[in-house]
């Protein structure tokens, strides 16, 4: 079924990838009533890792880039936790970015606009939300970025 949101993921040339099974022992994401929880989705595009360090050996558009394939995991789980049916998906409550960097390093929000642009891109006023953007010394398997998610459901 095709809806709003997958037509405007076409016009924008992305394609949802496989919601990724957890690596350890958790859920990929809870539902309670209307809200859904989604676990934190690491940077691995077509199971291909993008690893670096912001400040290091990483740059900001490849933070950003990272992001958004975060972002594209995050909806791939949305889109399962709904039954295959991504009109259920009422609006993007709130984004968690971590972003794997130096201590030194200052742009967590630029990098982390990478998913929350792409969720106004694909949904306009309904995308936006609450975040946080924060660093860390690292990240699961070396991963730039990881992000978790809530959700309102309809």
């Amino acid at each position: 079924m095709t809806n709003a949101i997958e037509t405007r993921l076409a016009e924008l040339g992305h394609t949802l990838p496989d919601a990724p099974a957890p690596a350890a022992n958790y859920v990929p994401y809870v539902r309670v009533g209307n809200i859904l929880y989604v676990s934190g989705q690491i940077a691995k595009d077509r199971g291909r890792l993008i690893t670096g360090r912001l400040g290091q050996d990483a740059g900001i558009g490849e933070g950003q880039k990272a992001a958004l394939v975060c972002a594209l995991n995050l909806l791939a789980q949305v889109k399962v936790a709904c039954g295959g049916d991504l009109s259920k998906l009422k609006r993007v409550v709130r984004l968690g970015g971590f972003v794997n960097c130096t201590p030194d390093f200052t742009d967590h929000p630029t990098v982390i606009n990478g998913a929350s642009d792409f969720f106004g891109d694909v949904m306009g006023e309904a995308g936006h939300h609450a975040r946080a953007a924060v660093g860390s010394t690292s990240l699961p398997l070396g991963v730039a970025v990881e992000i978790d998610g809530i959700f309102e459901l309809r």
